[in-house]
């Protein structure tokens, strides 16, 4: 394998680089408290990859087995224990564990541990998931038709 073709030109290098303090609030606020900040988003990094940091609450949240057509996943706990499935069997991680779902890998994630859990979710290349994450909330709303429409739009296929 080697690199990939070049995508920058210059000569002299450009004054490009973003920084987002550990304070910085979160994006996206869930009902039940959850969190998603947008660390890197595929708009920010060109297309090549978006990455966000997942904080859950004590209570049991996270969705069922799924997998996606076009993108890949990572996980990287940071905090507390999450339950990822990884096609095969659930997965107790604790901090500085790694997971990695290629395209059409199943998987899903949960904390069930009753304490608060973070995490860095990775996706390769730079989907839109902003839009996915803020619609969850709606999708009570929506008819069949809509959801499955909303699905499909973000890649997502439920097992």
């Amino acid at each position: 394998m080697s690199y990939p073709p070049p995508r920058y030109f210059g000569e002299t290098g450009e004054l490009n680089a973003t920084y987002r303090p550990v304070g910085a609030a979160p994006e996206w606020t869930y009902a039940n408290g959850n969190t998603v900040h947008y660390l890197a988003t595929g708009a920010t990094t060109n297309g090549q990859f978006g990455l966000y940091r997942w904080e859950m609450g004590p209570q049991p949240s996270g969705p069922d087995a799924h997998f996606h057509r076009s993108i890949s996943e990572s996980f990287y706990i940071l905090k507390g224990s999450v339950r990822i499935f990884d096609g095969k069997r659930w997965i107790d991680t604790e901090p500085g564990d790694f997971v990695h779902v290629p395209e059409g890998g199943i998987h899903a994630f949960r904390n069930e541990s009753g304490e608060p859990a973070s995490m860095l979710l990775h996706f390769a290349p730079g989907a839109p998931r902003e839009a996915y994450f803020e619609g969850l909330p709606e999708l009570g709303k929506m008819t069949d038709e809509e959801r499955a429409a909303f699905m499909l739009e973000h890649d997502t296929f439920w097992i």
